[in-house]
């Protein structure tokens, strides 16, 4: 294995912190920009579908970007911009400012996010082995540096302008010193082939990145729902103390983490299938069991489950959507990464409705369906989806 390809993981292991460091400065600040700005809860979460839908539409723009001027370019470019438009949440003086920021944040969050994706997969390609879910991994440790910055910059009487101003500030140094390291464009060969068998080939590659984004928001959709709602369900439905239950997401993300940090060994031996589908299903005995248990301790077990399940999913959608067609990554990931987000989105809300309907843990009996769903259709990960294995001998 090269110096340059070391280079461009280690850069890409980077881009990854600082998206999700700008994402978590942003939600440890939320309860004071809340006050500050004087909007109710309510108000709140309209305009969080705003950060929502600068994402999104940011992530689709970006995916086509990626595929024309290349990783190089669009990733430093998206992580400063990303970095520079932290703050402006932080300065926002009424619910118009911060509607306008939230959404502009959310577009240059959301471009980081998939062209990051879109240079791990031809990081990935060319490693020639499993690399995706650490990356994803160390996301989640961004946001863990956000959480201590926040918590010290708050001790320290700062303002959430100061404290966003501060971690942008270094963002767009991180964004800027890693960037000639990263992989150049694949140039893209022209390959001479039949208009029918290439019209035929376009629209299998098509309708299976379709599978795999439906696929992406289930997956995700199950994340939304445990970050809003495992806590609120031992204190409500178990009764355990406010202090007991907000360790149950806490339990959550750390073993998704942790099975990131092992998902790659994992799909390098029983391949990305193996990794959906059984994590799938281990996710979905999982949230049965937080769902049914009347026992804290089964709770946190159940939730435990849940998130070491759910760790190894997503990054082994997105994989398989970035080499389902190395030209066009960019676009795929967008497409996979953008329904996902919806997923995300919606997760909460879902579960939210269902409580009209049904007690809170008889909702996650949802998540067990949409996990056992994901499990029986992991076969879409079968055709393509892995990275060549040529060369792995060379990267171990």
């Amino acid at each position: 294995m090269n110096h340059s390809l070391r280079s461009a993981r280690a850069a890409t292991f980077a881009y990854f912190i600082l998206c999700g460091t700008t994402m978590g400065a942003w939600v440890v600040q939320i309860p004071a920009i809340e006050e500050r700005v004087d909007i109710s809860h309510s108000t709140l979460g309209g305009l969080l579908v705003l950060l929502g839908l600068g994402a999104f539409t940011g992530m689709q723009a970006a995916g086509r970007l990626t595929d024309r001027l290349g990783a190089r370019i669009v990733v430093p470019a998206t992580g400063v911009l990303c970095s520079a438009t932290l703050v402006l949440p932080g300065l926002a003086q009424d619910p118009w400012t911060l509607a306008g920021a939230l959404f502009v944040f959310g577009f240059c969050n959301g471009s980081l996010d998939v062209s990051m994706n879109a240079h791990a997969v031809h990081v990935e390609k060319a490693y020639g082995r499993p690399v995706m879910s650490a990356f994803h991994a160390t996301f989640s440790v961004g946001g863990v540096i956000a959480a201590l910055v926040g918590a010290a910059t708050a001790g320290a009487g700062l303002s959430p302008a100061a404290s966003m101003t501060a971690v942008g500030a270094l963002g767009v140094v991180l964004a800027l010193l890693p960037a000639r390291t990263l992989l150049p464009a694949e140039p893209t060969a022209a390959v001479e082939e039949p208009g029918p068998a290439r019209a035929a080939k376009h629209r299998g590659t098509s309708g299976r990145i379709w599978l795999l984004a439906a696929l992406a928001m289930m997956v995700m959709l199950c994340e939304g729902a445990a970050n809003d709602w495992s806590a609120l369900h031992l204190k409500d439905t178990l009764g355990a103390p406010a202090s007991t239950a907000a360790f149950a997401y806490g339990t959550f993300a750390a073993t998704m983490t942790i099975g990131r940090l092992l998902a790659d060994r994992l799909a390098a031996r029983a391949g990305s299938m193996a990794v959906l589908r059984h994590g799938a299903a281990t996710a979905a005995v999982g949230i049965t069991l937080a769902a049914l248990t009347p026992w804290t301790w089964a709770a946190f077990a159940g939730w435990a489950l849940f998130g070491l399940g759910l760790s190894g999913c997503v990054p082994q959608l997105f994989s398989a959507a970035g080499h389902a067609d190395p030209s066009a990554a960019g676009a795929n990931v967008s497409r996979v990464a953008g329904l996902g987000y919806v997923g995300m989105l919606a997760g909460p809300a879902v579960i939210g409705w269902l409580t009209h309907l049904v007690a809170l843990n008889h909702t996650f009996l949802l998540l067990t369906l949409l996990c056992a769903i994901t499990a029986v259709a992991a076969t879409a990960l079968r055709t393509g989806s892995e990275p060549t294995r040529e060369t792995a001998a060379s990267s171990h």
